[in-house]
């Protein structure tokens, strides 16, 4: 599968770490018709010196992600979760049963970091006990290896949405997408905590920093924060009242 691909080559200074990005229907989960229609995105980090990865959103098919691991040389030490919807973490939605990070549990025993105000929501929506899972606030930093990972907090999708950043990569969830940003009309949806998210949370976030988005919305798979900035429509309402006329339903 292309999953087992080599890893992209580093950055100046990063030898040292694993990044991988990987495609619902694509790279793991091939032939499920659902992972290819909701083309998710999966990551993988971690520090290849001491062989440790963590992985962000495993849903669909996690035995082929650990076979994506262990096909380079690393080992699942925990699971990040941007949020509770069954196409991230695994569960019903639609008429359709995901598997996800139950499923994963069952084959090794790991940390399931999640925002705290997402932890309600993902024991109802992924089949997971409340002592699962490790509840964050924002600005907590998960460590893999020597790899430190920063949690952002940014509702307004879920109550409990959250943005990982690490080594010039935000993985944006679906908070932020490269062409638009997460739904805000669902249970535990606020119009209004998504602005503030996207104007204010992600603003620290440089515009060299590459953003790695939830799902494959957009021609390419990745961009910088700069040119996502310029291009994105969802980021042009200057004030609370015109992003609440234009998307606040």
């Amino acid at each position: 599968m292309a999953g087992t691909d080599p890893p992209p080559d580093a950055r100046p200074g990063e030898d040292r770490f694993y990044f991988r990005q990987l495609l619902s229907g694509r790279d793991f989960a091939v032939g499920d018709p659902m992972a290819s229609q909701m083309v998710n995105f999966a990551y993988a980090i971690g520090d290849r010196a001491t062989g440790e990865a963590l992985l962000i959103d495993p849903a669909y098919a996690v035995g082929d992600l650990l076979e994506v691991l262990e096909a380079d040389g690393m080992r699942l030490a925990g699971v990040l979760g941007t949020h509770d919807h069954a196409d991230h973490v695994g569960g019903s939605f639609g008429g359709w049963t995901v598997e996800g990070v139950a499923s994963l549990l069952e084959r090794v025993s790991v940390p399931v970091h999640v925002q705290r105000a997402e932890v309600p929501w993902v024991v109802r929506s992924a089949g997971l006990g409340e002592g699962e899972l490790s509840a964050h606030d924002g600005g907590d930093v998960v460590r893999v290896g020597e790899v430190e990972v920063e949690l952002l907090h940014t509702p307004g999708h879920t109550p409990g949405s959250q943005c990982f950043l690490v080594q010039g990569r935000l993985v944006s969830g679906d908070t932020l997408f490269l062409e638009g940003c997460g739904r805000t009309d669902l249970p535990g949806s606020d119009p209004a905590a998504m602005y503030e998210s996207l104007t204010t949370r992600l603003a620290r976030v440089p515009d060299d920093t590459i953003v790695f988005p939830g799902h494959l919305y957009s021609a390419e798979p990745s961009a910088s924060m700069g040119e996502t900035r310029r291009t994105n429509f969802v980021l042009r309402p200057r004030t609370p009242e015109q992003w609440l006329t234009m998307f606040g339903g």
